[in-house]
């Protein structure tokens, strides 16, 4: 048999399509972008699918076609991986190959109580994969319930480097714990500050929340003076505020980064200074009437043990940074919908899951 189902209807994570593909940029828009964010927009960081499965389904079968990789990246060398979540804990990994067409099957866990789902199945993402196809087998499939969205704008941290696996990244745990749906627009080597793509934001669809966590790009890259960073959060809140006039808007200003705490860029600013400057913007701007708006600074919620490489977190400092941002969500707006806290969320731990 080679029916395969159209994957659409289950993806979650999405912001703009180029025909049937998932991009994270609009692809009518893309002359106006920096050549780093434009491409990185076209990997599919944070695209998911979720279903429920009827009583006797023993599988989830997936098509896809990948990338294959012609030579090591050294930033992100990931296991091609798909992973299958249940709530908070992970389940099942399936490792396969990537390949320009390929299937992989997933199993479900055994029938019981609270075993048809929803679940969530997070790709791999190091080769770009794209699902082209997913169906049942044994039983049938459908869409889980669609939860509120959540656009999540940042730079590599925000993306995902270095955590494991997709499910570990911090936007993946927060939404979890949060009940929401990550859209992740975190462009890595970039997001800095860039207009253009500040009313890209505005223009999609009202979302239930807007998280903007950018800034230690701006300290190298493309150097930044706390002036001008300044000037620039201003103008991005009021860009992207005018897509979203009523929505929680959560500024989360650059976390620690022992190398450039105190040494100046290009043009004498220590990324001490821009955080400065960042945070000083939000609080402005809140004061100028802007009453959704709330900032939780990144400098003391992670620290020289949780990052990877002294700039990207390792899978705690991910979890660390999502429960973060999570509780001043929490704080901020208890109004906003989310699931109770579970009773365990696994990230960072994989024992549990079985491996085929």
């Amino acid at each position: 048999m080679d029916d395969w189902p159209a994957p659409e209807p289950f993806l979650r994570g999405t912001a703009w399509w180029d025909e049937d593909r998932p991009v994270r940029a609009d692809p009518a828009d893309l002359a106006r972008l920096p050549w780093d964010t434009a491409a990185r927009a076209q990997l599919p960081t944070g695209v998911r699918l979720e279903f429920t499965a009827s009583p006797g389904t023993r599988a989830v079968a997936l098509r896809y076609r990948a990338r294959v990789p012609e030579a090591p990246r050294s930033m992100r060398e990931l296991s091609h991986c798909f992973s299958l979540w249940q709530g908070g804990r992970c389940v099942r990994e399936v490792l396969a190959p990537p390949a320009e067409k390929s299937e992989v099957v997933i199993e479900l866990p055994a029938p019981g109580k609270g075993n048809d789902g929803p679940f969530t199945v997070y790709p791999p993402e190091s080769q770009a994969p794209r699902i082209t196809g997913i169906r049942a087998l044994g039983g049938e499939l459908a869409p889980a319930p669609r939860r509120p969205r959540w656009l999540v704008h940042g730079d590599s941290i925000t993306e995902g480097w270095l955590a494991t696996r997709p499910a570990l990244t911090w936007p993946a745990t927060a939404g979890r714990a949060l009940g929401l749906d990550p859209v992740n627009l975190g462009y890595a080597g970039s997001a800095r500050g860039d207009l253009a793509l500040a009313q890209q934001l505005a223009s999609l669809p009202r979302a239930a929340l807007v998280t903007l966590a950018f800034g230690t790009n701006c300290w190298s890259g493309v150097p930044y003076s706390a002036p001008l960073l300044y000037e620039t959060v201003r103008a991005f809140l009021s860009l992207v505020r005018a897509g979203h006039p009523g929505t929680p808007l959560l500024l989360v200003s650059p976390v620690l980064r022992p190398e450039a705490e105190t040494n100046a860029n290009p043009l004498g600013a220590t990324l001490a200074d821009l955080r400065t400057a960042m945070e000083e913007a939000a609080r402005d701007h809140t004061a100028a009437g802007d009453r959704l708006l709330a900032l939780l600074s990144g400098r003391d919620v992670l620290g020289p043990e949780h990052l990877a490489d002294g700039l990207h977190p390792n899978d705690e400092g991910h979890a660390r940074l999502a429960r973060a941002v999570a509780s001043a969500v929490r704080d901020h707006w208890p109004e906003l919908p989310h699931r109770p806290r579970p009773a365990q969320d696994t990230t960072g731990a994989h024992a549990a899951a079985n491996s085929g």
